[in-house]
């Protein structure tokens, strides 16, 4: 049963290109934080380790967790399979650690609709302008433009979810971006006041998809 003393669950996502899983890797390294090690049906990325970035698995091994209800939460994104197992996350929040999860909306619509006995926060992460956000995508993906524009077709799917979660967060510089979730963490664990504007992110999404 959970007390007091258990972790929280935070959990950020983003449309893809926007700095989620960067800002998670910042988060991690402050005291008491842990990443939730996603699986995954993709192939690694140049510098990615095994079971530390993701547990990389077949398509038959994540589909005989999911038949073993062993997800929290999972998605299938641009053909690939993501998810989260239950019994790590539970572990590590009894312990009093708390959890980061670099998921998606799907994902965290799931582990919402759990109502888990933890306290969870969730913040989305959007980038400063549509033409940023093509920027980044085509660096990262190797100059690949239909990469990166597909990724752009995703991404005016994936921002219409930004009103599911508590935050919402523009990753214009990641110091500051970075500073404005620990501090909003921080506010809720405390019940601090928040520096947080919902008219502004309210307006910042009117301009992404106009």
């Amino acid at each position: 049963m959970p007390t007091s003393s258990d972790g929280i669950m935070v959990i950020l996502s983003s449309p893809s290109g926007a700095g989620k899983t960067t800002l998670v890797n910042l988060l991690a390294k402050e005291n008491n934080f842990e990443i939730s090690i996603s699986h995954t049906t993709r192939q690694p990325r140049p510098k990615e380790i095994l079971n530390k970035d993701y547990y990389f698995v077949n398509n038959d091994e994540f589909k005989r967790l999911i038949k073993n209800q062993e997800f929290l939460e999972y998605a299938k994104v641009f053909n690939n399979y993501y998810g989260t197992t239950r019994t790590p996350v539970i572990d590590k929040l009894n312990k009093g650690k708390n959890v980061l999860f670099d998921i998606d909306w799907q994902g965290a619509d799931q582990i919402k609709n759990k109502k888990l006995d933890y306290k969870l926060i969730t913040f989305f992460i959007l980038p400063p302008s549509k033409k940023i956000l093509f920027e980044r995508l085509s660096n990262r993906d190797m100059k690949d433009k239909l990469i990166a524009e597909e990724r752009m077709k995703q991404f005016e799917r994936d921002v219409l979810h930004w009103i599911n979660y508590n935050y919402v967060v523009i990753n214009d510089n990641l110091d500051s971006c970075y500073s404005k979730i620990k501090n909003l963490i921080e506010a809720e664990v405390n019940n601090g006041s928040k520096d947080y504007d919902p008219e502004f992110i309210r307006n910042h999404v009117e301009s992404l998809t106009s």
